[in-house]
């Protein structure tokens, strides 16, 4: 036998089953005790699981001595390899229980044992070390055709559609992914109005500013032309093209002045690709990347981006029809006035719909309308909890009718008010809900002329 410094990955074959795997374990008086396990699967380079079903004495041996040796078998060669390994914990839900259960299931109904192999739970052990024992045959351990990339990104895919997600989170999943994984210094998310044939800025890294909230239009620069295309735009050296670049750092003037939030774009950049998030045939927005490095987005690159950007652009669409599911509003409760809180200075603009807090621009057009009338509706009736559904029948609002894309407004405002650190924020509690958030008695003033 050979101990050797092979990762569990490394090892995909031996965790196949077509062998039946032993566990073997020990009591406190030095009694030890065999059993074949059904399944045990690679949890991470440091663990693996071990499904649970009958094994009462290897339980009791775990619990007087959680020291346990666990042999695999390469079904396709005969290789073994010996686990020393330590008990950790036993789980009972989650991703790794769910999926182990159904495997056991399916195979269980294959030998007419139905329900009788039921999982008790996953024993998780921490892996010290492996010893390989080759076949009397000797053949290599020839690690299998891996794709790091690829599992990666299904990882990610898989977060993004956890129950109880949230479009905001997915979206700090995603660019999270094209950091870690892709080695994305800078990235950007934009979400679609198809109307105004506009993308805004929903969320960012790497940049200077967030640019959250920002705006461009169709057709401009390579994003914009992903959007007007619906293709995937790549260009591989921009070092003969720096219009647009200029146009970008002419857009950084003062927003308190401007009413324009800086779209996020890195001058010097060399590399860009803009990849269209479509369902139906329907823009939800645009997924990008820049690189100050020439050549720096591959055909793996550009294939990773596609299945995020549509899997983020089917989020989009499905966040936007569950929202609009009728529902019972919830009733929030109404806080009592608080007069000693620090007043909260609210400027509303008229003739835009831009708003101002504490001195600071915010947003405007339907965004801004829309925080203005929640605003309004609290100070008249002290209620913190809204619903889309409401907004969506407040006449006053003038949303489009044909798709208004409220939900996605909603974010957008959601992520502008924190990414200024605002003494406001909307906060979501529930499909179609959120809460008024406040540091504060907040005053707004509406102004007619845009000189006030």
């Amino acid at each position: 036998m050979t101990e050797v410094s092979l990762r569990l990955s490394d090892m995909e074959r031996f965790f196949e089953g077509v062998v039946p795997s032993i566990i073997a374990t020990c009591s406190a008086d030095g009694i030890p005790n065999v059993s074949y396990l059904s399944h045990v699967v690679l949890v991470d380079e440091q663990h693996v699981g071990l499904s649970n079903q009958f094994f009462a004495t290897t339980a009791a041996n775990l619990a007087e001595n959680r020291h346990a040796a666990i042999l695999l078998v390469d079904g396709t060669n005969g290789n073994q390899c010996r686990l020393r390994a330590v008990f950790v914990r036993t789980i009972f839900e989650g991703p790794l229980f769910s999926r182990m259960s159904s495997q056991l299931d399916a195979s269980s109904s294959q030998v007419g044992m139905t329900g009788i192999m039921r999982l008790r739970g996953v024993d998780i052990f921490r892996v010290e070390s492996v010893t390989l024992t080759p076949a009397p045959s000797p053949a290599p351990v020839t690690p299998p055709q891996r794709e790091p990339l690829l599992t990666a990104t299904a990882e990610m895919t898989r977060k993004l559609i956890e129950p109880g997600g949230s479009l905001d989170r997915a979206i700090d999943e995603l660019l999270a992914w094209m950091r870690t994984v892709l080695g994305c210094d800078r990235a950007v998310v934009f979400m679609a109005d198809n109307q105004a044939r506009s993308l805004t800025t929903a969320a960012s890294l790497g940049y200077e500013r967030s640019g959250v909230g920002s705006e461009i239009a169709f057709s401009s620069g390579i994003f914009g032309g992903a959007a007007a295309t619906g293709e995937i735009v790549k260009i591989s050296d921009l070092s003969r093209t720096r219009r647009y670049s200029e146009a970008v750092r002419a857009s950084t003037r003062d927003e308190n002045l401007t009413r324009t939030i800086a779209v996020p774009m890195d001058p010097d950049s060399l590399s860009q690709i803009a990849v269209p998030m479509i369902v139906h045939g329907e823009l939800q927005g645009v997924l990008g990347a820049e690189s100050r490095q020439r050549l720096a987005f591959t055909n793996i690159h550009e294939s990773a981006l596609i299945i995020a950007a549509q899997h983020l652009a089917v989020l989009v669409a499905l966040s936007e029809a569950q929202a609009e599911a009728p529902k019972a509003d919830r009733q929030f409760e109404r806080p009592a006035a608080e007069p000693t809180l620090p007043v909260i200075e609210v400027r509303h603009f008229r003739f835009d719909d831009s708003i101002f807090i504490a001195g600071e621009y915010i947003i405007k057009g339907i965004a801004g309308r829309l925080l203005n009338h929640i605003l309004r509706v609290h100070l008249e009736t002290r209620r913190l909890g809204f619903t889309n559904r409401e907004l969506r029948l407040e006449a006053s609002l003038r949303l489009p009718e044909f798709k208004d894309n409220l939900e996605t407004r909603l974010l957008l405002l959601r992520r502008r008010l924190a990414d200024k650190a605002s003494p406001i924020q909307l906060v979501p509690v529930g499909r179609g809900e959120f809460l008024l958030q406040l540091k504060g008695r907040p005053v707004v003033v509406s102004v007619e002329d845009p000189r006030s």
